[in-house]
């Protein structure tokens, strides 16, 4: 039996953490549905949002930056009577201003991959042994800070932290856990 983090109990936890938590993403239209979907999750469980994944890539266009920048107040409302996602009206706001400053960041360095990991100089960053797993660091502290400055919104220095375990800017899986040397090993070839 294989050994993994403690916190995936359901199917669809487990599925997500054995094939996404922590692989290090480069793909810039994944690291946007990442950045909307951390946000959406404030106050909420990431099981809540696992849960709704699939109709947030039908409602937000596969999760298209240059798509989701042009929703009009119509395209909100509908958004609000989906009962598919988060009806959140703050949460739809900030994922539509979101893509706008997404787009900025690829207009100025290329992509928003060049931007994001530039934070941890090109390379994952791993969890010292017998530490544990924080809700924020000073990295995100920064990432939050420089991503406000920018014009994003839901972007607070723990959302922040739980985008760069998702997409593996950190590996924060358990030192027992099979996942761990996998993606370590990966991630430094």
């Amino acid at each position: 039996m294989l050994k993994r983090c403690a916190w995936p109990r359901t199917d669809l936890a487990i599925a997500y953490h054995d094939r996404e938590w922590g692989v290090p993403l480069h793909d810039d239209r994944g690291l946007f549905e990442f950045l909307i979907l951390e946000g959406a999750q404030a106050g909420l469980s990431w099981e809540t949002v696992l849960q709704k994944r699939d109709n947030y890539r039908a409602a937000f266009d596969n999760f298209d930056p240059a798509k989701v920048a042009k929703y009009n107040p119509r395209k909100v409302e509908r958004l609000l009577d989906n009962a598919g996602i988060i009806r959140n009206r703050l949460k739809i706001a900030s994922a539509i201003q979101n893509a706008k400053a997404f787009i900025a960041v690829q207009q100025e360095l290329g992509s928003f991959d060049v931007y994001l990991w530039r934070f941890v100089d090109n390379r994952p960053l791993k969890r010292k042994r017998g530490a544990p797993v924080p809700t924020h660091t000073p990295l995100s502290d920064a990432l939050s800070k420089d991503l406000a400055k920018r014009g994003f919104k839901f972007v607070g220095s723990t959302i922040c932290y739980a985008l760069m375990q998702a997409v593996g800017l950190v590996n924060d899986h358990d030192l027992n856990c099979f996942r761990y040397k996998e993606i370590w090993n990966n991630s430094q070839e």
